[in-house]
């Protein structure tokens, strides 16, 4: 089971675990302090950074993934994604999906239902993989 790929459910249980954990006490902050809920510009900003700087440094990690023990790693040699992994992962895919009206992020659940390696998307343009560890 050590670093064998992490499929939809594993994934998609971090993600709910990072939006119950930090997401949502974190609306409740920056809403009160922007005092807009509809237009809170803090909270997307946070909630970026949190994405995109928490693997960085924690070394493939957020929280709801360490919860459910797995990990972005770099496919090239195994180690923990840099910032230019993670803005390539975040930024690039998210213009791809972006650019597709949501089709890209259809085909990316699907590839990670389907594949064998269960990288999607955005793992690919990243070069990455989500793996249990």
């Amino acid at each position: 089971m050590v670093n064998e790929p992490a499929g939809f459910w594993i994934r998609f249980g971090a993600i709910l675990l990072d939006a119950i954990i930090v997401g949502i006490p974190l609306a409740f902050v920056t809403s009160f302090i922007v005092g807009n809920v509809e237009e809170n510009w803090l909270n997307d900003t946070v909630s970026f950074l949190y994405s995109l700087l928490l693997p960085v440094f924690w070394r493939g990690y957020t929280i709801g993934k360490y919860i459910c023990g797995i990990k972005i790693r770099k496919v090239s040699d195994e180690g923990p994604p840099g910032i230019g992994t993670m803005l390539l992962r975040d930024v690039v895919s998210g213009l791809v999906y972006a650019i597709t009206f949501g089709i890209g992020t259809i085909v990316s659940v699907l590839m990670v239902a389907i594949r064998e390696d269960k990288r999607s998307l955005h793992d690919f343009i990243a070069g990455t993989e989500v793996v249990r560890n």
